[in-house]
């Protein structure tokens, strides 16, 4: 079995030119011959999983997987266990709703001290936006200046944020805008440092599934949080937001999508980054939002976030040696780089894209201006 999965295996990267140990950054360098069977047998999963091992390494571990997204390698393979698995649970289970406190306990709960590090200062953990900012602190205020934007905020007016994170949004929208506002979150860390982060501003983030939400707000905005939401709720998201929202208001949702409509995610990335986790389509978000909204602008600057995760891996880099201990081992930093590094592959290879769609309840009157 060994030698025949390593020859099936080297074939394929053999035909899209990738060298095994060979001098090139992005080529895999091998130090465990079983790897082969495992990639076989255990498909993405298997990648993953070998590397947090050390079974393999790549001097430029986003180059090389770049590559292997962009080839379409994974055609070439058969359909391995992981994958039949999450699909399953996909279609036979709801786990979003089933465990929603889930992604919060197990990847934004992990430790502020990690996130402080990694991210800019007002722990804005989404997609900056580059178009006219050098580095990661001007590229995520420039993102968060343009949603204010296109939500035409105003001194006075009260918004919602749907998955607020540490509240950098809030506060940022409350000081230079004149906002008051509403966040809310599954993860008990992200909402303690949030409320100590934003003392003495007319904002609050409460520890709450938005589902559990009422009120009425001139404005809603949600970063990054989609993804959490799962197929079998985008209906029921849309319908909630909808309530929420006042008749003459506008709701911007911030979040990455897929090319292809999905009912499952990655098993590597549900297993140890977000659990849970989906990435919704086009024809998915539009199936959800009718009768409910009317599109009124689509934003893609999803080859921004290729600068964004590599940005924070730096930081991460810069900060491991003060970072590593118990609480995050040698595996961790394997597990977090390969993350971070696979992001920036998919969205390099357009794989993923990261949309900011702005909706109304029923128009904008004379027509929406598209801000960039």
């Amino acid at each position: 079995m060994s030698s025949s999965a390593k020859h099936f295996v080297t074939g394929r990267l053999k035909a899209i030119g990738m060298e095994i140990n060979g001098p090139a950054p992005w080529s895999p360098q091998v130090h465990n011959e079983r790897l082969w069977a495992r990639l076989l047998r255990d498909g993405t999963l298997g990648l993953g999983e070998s590397y947090m091992d050390g079974w393999w390494d790549a001097e430029a571990l986003d180059e090389f997987l770049f590559r292997l997204v962009s080839s379409n390698i994974q055609d070439a393979f058969p359909k391995d266990l992981a994958v039949m698995w999450s699909l399953a649970k996909g279609r036979l289970l709801n786990l979003q709703r089933l465990r929603v406190t889930e992604v919060g306990e197990k990847h934004y709960d992990i430790g502020n001290d990690l996130y402080a590090a990694m991210l800019d200062s007002r722990m804005i953990y989404s997609c900056g936006y580059w178009q006219d900012a050098a580095d990661l602190e001007a590229a995520q205020e420039a993102k968060l200046d343009l949603i204010c934007r296109k939500l035409g905020l105003a001194p006075g007016m009260h918004i919602l944020d749907i998955g607020s994170g540490w509240g950098g949004f809030l506060k940022f929208a409350a000081e230079r805008y004149g906002v008051s506002g509403l966040g809310v979150t599954v993860s008990k860390e992200q909402a303690a440092l949030a409320n100590e982060r934003s003392r003495g501003l007319p904002v609050e983030t409460r520890l709450l599934d938005y589902q559990a939400l009422d009120g009425q707000f001139d404005r809603i905005v949600s970063i990054g949080m989609f993804e959490h939401v799962g197929y079998k709720n985008y209906r029921a998201y849309f319908e909630k937001a909808a309530r929420l929202l006042k008749p003459d208001g506008l709701f911007l949702l911030h979040t990455i999508g897929g090319n292809l409509s999905t009912t499952h995610g990655d098993p590597w990335s549900e297993k140890y980054i977000f659990p849970n986790g989906m990435l919704p389509s086009v024809t998915q978000i539009g199936r959800a939002l009718e009768g409910h909204f009317i599109m009124e602008d689509w934003h893609n600057f999803g080859a921004d976030y290729d600068r964004t995760l590599l940005a924070w891996r730096d930081n991460f880099d810069a900060a491991w040696p003060a970072l590593q201990g118990e609480k995050y081992d040698e595996r961790f930093r394997r597990m977090w780089r390969y993350y971070l590094s696979s992001f920036a592959a998919m969205f390099r290879a357009r794989k993923i894209n990261l949309w900011q769609v702005v909706l109304s309840p029923n128009g904008v009157a004379g027509g929406y201006r598209s801000i960039r």
